[in-house]
Order: structure tokens, then sequence, then C-alpha cells
């Protein structure tokens, strides 16, 4: 029996766009929210998707936790770099603004850095990256995130799950598009397995002792354990992803003068979040013409997909591969959403006023 629903994109759009508008949303902005979101979906990245839309977005919009009309404004700006203040508003719409503006100066100057501080969740890093693709270039993405891992030998929450994302273009094959939390998953991933009431894979997090755990309600945010960074446990060589991200908090919190590690905001908490960004584009045909770099993607794409096989296994990935093909098949047939997540939807959308009546495919 399937666990989901699917339903057309441009419904979803269309219903993501009007919920925003009608908790005080400017058009223009739910539009960009709802893309993010929906493209979540799309990609098979649930856990970023409409999932999200009340859970985070919503109920902070709703309890005036958070400023619905984003009124983003820049701090500072060179030919090459610009720091925002994102108004504590929806993260979505300062870091599109923020990664328009790193290909805009990358352009002109070949390469552009962002950061965002008083800023909220953003939705999927890779959102962000990609926008360079269209323009051939590099995008890069990160933000940190309210404290929900611990550190190697920890046992509480100290650090965000401080995602990375790097995009570049290719000639014939998938675009490269790393997307990647430095824990060993996104919180909400546990949240699709808490809904799912499924057991969580080991090595995923702690309990409040500090223990590997399969319950979800154990490492949920604010729960009473923590995720583990990439990598999981110290014999993993989980420090690594302890490394990265601290790197993630340097380039967003650090060099945008933000809040950082605890001091970053949960958003059922009534103050302001103080999320921060980093984006950066680089342009290629300021090293080289565009076309040489593309094939030369594509010729280290196909020598790593035909390197021999593990026993079992016919087939090698590379990162944003999966997403893409993905992404394919649900705009063909529809983008899924979980059952419990469409069951949200209805009661909070009756509740709101905004009646979530989409038919499924």
């Amino acid at each position: 029996m399937e666990e989901f629903l699917r339903f057309k994109k441009q419904d979803l759009f269309n219903y993501a766009k009007t919920y925003m508008e009608k908790l005080g949303v400017p058009t223009r902005h739910a539009e960009i929210v709802a893309d993010v979101l929906i493209e979540a979906d799309i990609r098979g990245v649930d856990s970023h998707g409409i999932i999200r839309i009340y859970s985070y977005y919503g109920n902070r919009l709703e309890k005036k936790y958070m400023n619905p009309t984003t009124p983003f404004k820049i701090i500072s700006e060179t030919e090459t770099t610009v720091l925002y203040d994102g108004g504590n508003g929806l993260g979505h719409v300062v870091s599109y603004e923020a990664m328009n503006k790193c290909i805009e100066k990358a352009k002109k100057y070949n390469v552009a850095m962002a950061t965002v501080k008083n800023s909220n969740h953003y939705g999927i890093a890779a959102y962000y990256s990609m926008m360079a693709l269209k323009h051939d270039m590099i995008g890069i993405s990160m933000t940190n995130s309210q404290p929900l891992v611990a550190p190697t030998y920890g046992r509480t929450a100290v650090i965000g799950t401080n995602p990375i994302s790097f995009a570049a273009p290719s000639y014939k094959e998938y675009p490269f598009v790393l997307d990647m939390a430095t824990s060993v998953v996104p919180i909400g991933r546990i949240k699709v397995y808490e809904e799912k009431k499924e057991k969580i894979p080991l090595g995923w997090g702690i309990d409040d002792n500090g223990n590997v755990t399969d319950d979800p309600t154990q490492v949920k945010s604010g729960g009473p354990g923590a995720l583990l960074p990439l990598g999981g446990t110290d014999i993993m060589r989980g420090y690594k992803g302890y490394g990265l991200a601290v790197m993630v908090e340097i380039l967003c919190a650090a060099l945008s003068g933000a809040s950082f590690f605890t001091q970053v905001g949960f958003p059922h908490e009534p103050k302001v979040c103080d999320v921060s960004h980093f984006f950066m584009a680089i342009n290629i045909e300021a090293f080289r013409p565009i076309i040489d770099f593309k094939k030369q993607l594509d010729e280290m794409i196909n020598h790593l997909k035909s390197s021999p096989k593990a026993q079992g296994h016919e087939r090698i990935y590379v990162a944003g591969e999966k997403e893409f093909e993905t992404a394919k098949y649900n705009q063909i047939h529809g983008v899924p959403v979980l059952k419990p997540v469409v069951e949200e939807l209805i009661s909070n959308g009756k509740r709101l006023g905004i009646p979530f009546e989409l038919k499924p495919i």
C-alpha cells in the first residue's frame, strides 16, 4: 500500500503560494517560497518540502515570530561581496536575492560572495547553488541552523545540521550537484521516520546519555538527544563532519556577525532565530572556455560511473544524479506527498481558512 499521494506540481505550487499569501506574504515572495518547497519534493528531498509549510514557516508566521514581508536590506557591499540583513523574514526570499546578486556580480568580476544574517530556514541548499547553473557558473550555498547535532564526544545538541551545496554545469551528463548536511542526516529526515512511526537506522542519532538510539522521538528537534555529525561516532571519524559543520558556522555566522551554535533559535521559540547563510558564484569563463570545462566534467563523471562495481551493484551514481532522475519521474507522474503530511495540510488548512482540496493524481 502506497504511503503517499501524488499531486500535480502546479496544483501544489498554487496551494503553497496561496497559503503563504493568506499569512501575509507578498505574492512574489510567496512564489519563491512555493517554488523552493515544491522543488524539494520533486527532487525527492521530502524532508525539506511541503512537510515544513506549517511546522516551520506557517507556525512562525501565524504566531508573528517571523516577518511575513521579509524586509531584507544590504548592510555592506563591494564589487565582489555583499552582506544582507534578512529582516527576520522567510529565508527563501533573501537567499534568492543574495544568490542572484552573486551571479550578477560574478558576471562582472568573475567571483562573488554573499552572507546573510537575521534570517530563517531557507529550504534545500541546492536550490540556490543550482541557480548558478543556467549562467554557466559554479554555485555554492551553505546555512547554519538551530542546534541539533552533538559535537564528537558530546551528548547534547550544540551545532546545526549546517548543509553544504555545490553545483557545477556539465555538457551531456546531469550537472554535478552536491547537497549534504554536515550531520549524518538532516532533522527533517527524522521527522519523516517519526511520521511513518518507524525506527531510524542506528548511527543517526543519540539519546540524552550520548548512546546511539533508533528512536526518532529521542533525536527529533527539541528532543532530549541529538543528531550525530557526518560519519557518526568517533570510530567512524565523525569528527570530520563536526569540523565541516564548524566551517559552515564560520562562513555563515562569524563572517556576517550572526548568532552561532546554541544562540540560534528554534522555530517554535517566540524569538528571532537569526539563522545565517553563505553564497558564492564562480564564473568558469574566467578560468577557461566553458565548453571545455563542461566536456571535462562529463569525462570525470563517466570515469566514475564506468569504474568497477562492487559485488551486487550494477551502477555508480554521482552527486545529484538520483535527484535529477527522481525529478524527471515526478514531473510526469506527480509530486509525492506522505499521507500523514496530507492529513496535516488538511487540518491546518481548514483551521487557517486555507482548505487543502487538491485531488490526487
